[in-house]
This record gives structure tokens, sequence and C-alpha cells, in this order.
């Protein structure tokens, strides 16, 4: 077993091609014996945002702090805190932080092959 804190965890900046501003923390992972999945967690800083990107897995996310949107080919959608997304596998998809002031933050669950 494993009990941690975010603040605990490691922040790095995320090496990303085609992102900006954002920051992962991983407090759950392969390296803690997980089986399945891993939990990361993006800091995603004021106008920054992730690839427009996809991959051949489903993944989850739940939103901690701030509000932004998620685009995929049809469109933004406005999210916030305590909002769940699910990304299907091969959807198209891109997280931006449309706040000037405040950090968008949220907890993405993946295959822990894909952390």
């Amino acid at each position: 077993m494993k009990i941690t804190s975010l603040e605990k965890e490691k922040k790095e900046k995320a090496n990303l091609e085609g992102a900006r501003n954002v920051h992962k923390q991983v407090p759950i992972s392969k390296n803690d014996g997980a089986p399945t999945f891993s939990f990361r967690v993006f800091t995603i800083e004021p106008n920054g945002y992730t690839p427009f990107h996809n991959h051949p897995f489903e993944h989850g996310n739940y939103i901690i702090e701030g509000c932004g949107e998620i685009v995929t080919e049809n469109g933004e959608s406005e999210i916030k805190k305590g909002d769940f997304v699910f990304v299907a596998p091969d959807e198209t998809h891109q997280y931006r932080n449309k706040s000037i002031s405040e950090s968008f933050v949220m907890i993405c669950a993946v295959p822990k092959d894909y952390e």
C-alpha cells in the first residue's frame, strides 16, 4: 500500500511536444506496483494547454482545481472543478486553461504503461 499527498510528489515540467505551461506529478505509478492504472496530476498554468493528440487507449480525468476547456474534433466544452471527463480510445483531444491568473489542475488515470 502507498499513501501520499500531492504536496509530497515531485512536480516536473511535462515533456509533451505541443504543450505549453504544463507540469506533471505521478502520485501512483507502475513503480509503486500498480498493476493496471497510473494516476497522474497535470497542472496547466494560466493560458497553458496540452497537445492536441490521441492515443489507442481510454483515460479518465477529474478536475480538482480551476476551470478550462477540452477541445475535440467536434468543438470545445467548458470544464471546471468537480467535473469528470472520459476520453475514448483514439479520440483527439486537448486541455486548455483559459484563465490568466489561476491554475487548472486535473487527475489523469491512464494504463500504467503510458505513464
